[in-house]
């Protein structure tokens, strides 16, 4: 399909007719498959997923407490109660984009007083006025559907937000209880650490020891205590940045899971992604993805803005008929046989308009070719963010297995480093270097733990899971 259709020619007055019969041809349907680059029958990374894509996504976490705060998210947030009302301010604007195809009736009272040469006169009056412009060619109705298009790209928008909202309130919800999961890793540190402490500071006491170990350890310590207090500071601002999404005041309480609250701590570990993800055929984002959705029928209002303003050169027909009384006395108002009426109907061709006219039509052609370069880019980042997915979770599991490797062998070799030291066989800063890598290993792991959730997120948001 060319980008835009074949703009009508400049009118002569004594050919209009055929240029209006010309104008008045249907625009050939948009197709959403008409891309500007080659589009993949399947996905590079999952080339035999051909089954349709999870649909309750959010179901799959089987977590309660994630399910009933995007629940309240949905209905508490700001901005997605602020993109509902655009939907219908667009829904409006759609009426009153088709309030011209329907005849404009005016009544206009009035009362006048007038002296002359010193006899004060008043005279009532009751008009009625009555206009209706035949859409003959389809301008009005053209333009109306450029709103009601656009109304639904609204609409559309808001269920991208809605699902943009429920993938931000989980990626938070499981950041948040890894924060918690990383101060208590921390809290563990500077309470070994502290014990490590006590051990060097008895030896040193006994002679046992130089002075620089104590430093040494003192220092390390220290460090634990700073990276407690970072940590402690991330949960405060996660646990805010939740209730700012769940539009609640940001007291910075934390959110705990149900066994939280019923076991009084915090959960030991992240829960595993889902298993398995049919991700669908590649077609099938194109239908299932409110952002592209809304692209596309943007470019359909385009289309339709277009014909409206080349109808625009079109001549208008008009019927207009005016009528009413008008009488010094109130009561002659109601009296019909004082009533007077005139009906006329009018041909309105542009001749010349300073350029308007061609300048609308320009403006909507440039307005066509940004709406068909916006779907292409849309569609392009969806194929992207979906492709990225699908390829980040066999990377990111390879990682969360090496790291969990790690930190079990940086668990053994602690032990063993603190039974060296307790026998003289290692100086300080190797049983140091030892708790230092145990806090990395698990800290590390933990954070992989998160990317892999929060990567599943983003590949149902890719997909266009609804919610």
């Amino acid at each position: 399909m060319p980008l835009l259709r074949k703009p009508a020619s400049n009118l002569k007055l004594c050919a209009w007719l055929v240029a209006a019969a010309c104008a008045c041809q249907p625009l050939p349907p948009r197709d959403p498959q008409d891309l500007a680059f080659a589009a993949p029958q399947q996905w590079s990374d999952r080339p035999a997923a051909a089954e349709q894509a999870v649909a309750a996504w959010l179901d799959s976490f089987a977590d309660p407490q994630l399910s009933a705060l995007v629940a309240a998210g949905l209905t508490g947030n700001f901005d997605l109660q602020a993109a509902a009302a655009r939907i219908d301010a667009a829904r409006e604007q759609a009426v009153v984009a088709g309030a011209g195809r329907w005849p404009q009736a005016y009544f206009n009272p009035g009362y006048q007083r007038s002296r002359d040469f010193g006899v004060e006169s008043g005279q009532f009056s009751a008009l009625f006025n009555l206009s209706w412009e035949l859409d003959v060619w389809g301008r009005i109705k053209a333009g109306q559907q450029a709103a009601v298009s656009n109304a639904a790209a609204v609409a559309d928008d808001y269920l991208a937000a809605r699902l943009s909202l429920a993938a931000r309130i989980a990626q938070t919800y499981f950041a948040l209880s890894e924060a918690r999961l990383q101060a208590s890793v921390a809290a563990q540190s500077v309470h070994d650490r502290g014990v490590i402490a006590n051990l060097v500071r008895g030896r040193f006491n006994k002679g046992l020891t130089r002075g620089l170990d104590l430093r040494l350890v003192l220092t390390d310590l220290a460090n634990a205590e700073a990276q407690l207090a970072q940590a402690d500071n991330e949960v405060q601002l996660l646990a805010r940045q939740l209730q700012t999404l769940l539009g609640r005041y940001p007291d910075g309480r934390i959110v705990q899971t149900e066994a939280s609250r019923e076991s009084g701590s915090a959960p030991k570990s992240l829960p595993e992604p889902p298993p398995g993800l049919a991700a669908g055929l590649p077609a099938e984002l194109l239908q299932r993805r409110p952002d592209i959705a809304a692209a596309f029928k943007r470019l359909q209002a385009a289309d339709s803005g277009l014909e409206s303003a080349e109808k625009a050169l079109l001549p208008r027909v008009t019927l207009t008929a005016a009528g009413g009384t008008a009488s010094p006395a109130l009561a002659e108002i109601v009296d019909p046989r004082a009533a007077a009426w005139n009906l006329a109907a009018g041909l309105a061709q542009p001749l010349f308009t300073g350029d308007r006219l061609q300048a609308e039509i320009r403006l909507n052609q440039a307005r066509v070719r940004d709406a068909y370069q916006q779907y292409q880019s849309v569609v392009l980042a969806a194929f992207r963010e979906v492709e990225q997915a699908l390829a980040a979770e066999v990377r990111l599991r390879e990682q969360e297995q090496a790291l969990r490797e790690a930190v079990e062998q940086t668990e053994a070799s602690r032990k063993l480093a603190v039974y060296s030291y307790q026998q003289g066989l290692i100086e300080i800063l190797t049983l140091l270097d030892s708790y230092r890598s145990t806090l990395n290993a698990q800290s590390a792991h933990l954070a992989v733990q998160r990317q892999l959730l929060a990567n599943r997120i983003n590949l149902y948001l890719a997909l266009g899971g609804p919610v």
